[in-house]
């Protein structure tokens, strides 16, 4: 796919403010700076325009404007995601769904809501809160439900209620060439055609731009418990992540955080918590004594594997103060290695795996002499490794990163679990897909045969700036 872009003219800018209206187009440089990078390390790139749609006809009109004049167009959400996704490395239109938040139709008899691409899941849920109800995925940054589609975004809760391919009934997509296409169904059960919703979702705005969806809900569960285990030896912690998987406990949140990141939590997030290898677990259940069963059950795995303390809590200041710092865990990274970047690893294998990937990442780290924090969304196998560096250790970094995918793919699993594969993870399609990347690339070319859409983002060997 080539990418040979055409310039934004001022004829052309006037032409886009009469799509969008003149109040939701800009070229200020701050306006562009804003959104020329997420939360990752990655380098910022600016685009030549920010527009901001406000409906899905708009969208699709903005969309066959950039296709016909082969014009870049990277969608943006709220630049919460980590591997440079939303990043506009070709400049062109930086489409935001900012303006287009609204919740279309609450489907309480049915457990769904129908609601617009750029409403962020956080405040979502505190709207369906009052109704009983809420949307499982978590993925912690205050992301819109768009970006979270685009990415497949899961979070620690995934472990029980999957990632948003798990969550979502319904999308409203406009393709490049103007198209708005309804896929998927409100009917639960879906048995007619072929499976597009699917293909759009994880899709990272390189097929289409997602302009709606309607998404499953659930009943706000009416017990809940947060655990926190802690082990001196980190193959004790993953053995019982092992063992509480295996047991048929179902937890709702099954994280492992090892002693060096507890201890950064600590430091920068003002908690408490017993300096070793540490679990966060979260339990639901509908009748409090199957919650307390559950629990003894842990505790019994935890103690048998010789865990250091066993603390469980039904308090909810007490279990937001926990999952506040796990969720801000990359955060707290950021503020406590102020001179250095982050690179972010999420690769994920199958669960018995799991002690496997956590050896290789400790004998990797000390091959390469580098630092590392390990933290994953254990329950389903995900491992998060955060590494701190800078010039003089970026490429002990890529190296270690490079080992641990590999390992990650002979183990039978994945590059990418939950984060995507924006800039960061392109090199590593090949390897994990083969000939399947090639089919990939013909759909990409029968949904955007001119490459206006995210280019840069999913397949190797494109250009990276214009």
């Amino acid at each position: 796919m080539k990418n040979e872009y055409q310039p934004l003219t001022a004829t052309l800018l006037d032409t886009l403010a009469t799509i969008v209206g003149p109040d939701n187009l800009s070229t200020a440089e701050a306006d562009r700076s804003q959104r020329a990078f997420d939360v990752s390390s990655h380098t910022p790139r600016l685009s030549d325009v920010v527009v901001w749609p406000q409906t899905a006809d708009q969208v699709a009109a903005v969309l066959k404007f950039a296709n016909e004049q082969q014009i870049p167009v990277t969608a943006w959400g709220a630049g919460t995601s980590v591997e440079g996704n939303p990043i506009p490395l070709f400049g062109g239109i930086l489409l935001s769904t900012e303006k287009m938040n609204a919740v279309i139709q609450v489907h309480a008899d049915d457990l769904q809501v129908t609601v617009e691409a750029g409403k962020k899941y956080k405040e979502l849920n505190q709207e369906l809160e009052p109704l009983g109800l809420f949307f499982p995925p978590d993925p912690g940054g205050d992301a819109t439900i768009g970006g979270m589609l685009a990415n497949n975004a899961a979070g620690p809760k995934a472990v029980k209620y999957g990632a948003c391919k798990d969550n979502v009934l319904r999308c409203q997509v406009a393709l490049a060439d103007g198209r708005i296409i309804q896929v998927g169904s409100r009917s639960i059960k879906q048995s007619s055609g072929y499976d597009l919703l699917h293909l759009f979702v994880g899709s990272e705005g390189t097929l289409g731009v997602i302009t709606e969806a309607t998404l499953k809900l659930l009943p706000l569960p009416k017990y809940v418990s947060a655990v926190v285990a802690s082990f001196d030896a980190v193959g004790a912690a993953v053995q019982a992540v092992v063992k509480i998987k295996g047991g048929g406990l179902d937890p709702a949140a099954l994280e492992f955080i090892d002693a060096q990141t507890i201890a950064m939590i600590n430091t920068v997030g003002g908690l408490s918590l017993d300096h070793n290898h540490t679990l966060f677990m979260e339990f639901h259940a509908t009748h409090e004594s199957a919650l307390h069963l559950g629990l003894e059950r842990v505790k019994q795995i935890c103690t048998e594997l010789g865990a250091r303390t066993f603390t469980a809590t039904t308090d909810p200041a007490e279990r937001k103060k926990l999952w506040y710092g796990r969720h801000h865990a990359y955060d707290y990274a950021q503020e406590y290695y102020v001179d250095k970047k982050l690179l972010t690893l999420d690769a994920a294998i199958p669960i018995s795996h799991y002690p496997a990937i956590v050896e290789q990442i400790e004998q990797s780290l000390s091959k390469h002499n580098v630092a590392g924090h390990m933290l994953g969304h254990a329950g389903d196998g995900n491992m998060h490794v955060l590494l701190p560096y800078d010039d003089s250790n970026y490429g002990r970094a890529v190296a270690f990163h490079k080992e641990l995918i590999q390992r990650a793919l002979e183990l039978g699993g994945t590059a990418t679990g939950e984060h995507g594969v924006g800039i960061g993870k392109v090199g590593y399609m090949r390897q994990e897909h083969g000939p399947a990347l090639d089919v990939m690339r013909s759909i990409k070319q029968t949904l955007d045969p001119n490459n206006i859409l995210n280019p840069g983002k999913i397949f190797p060997g494109e250009r990276t700036s214009s």
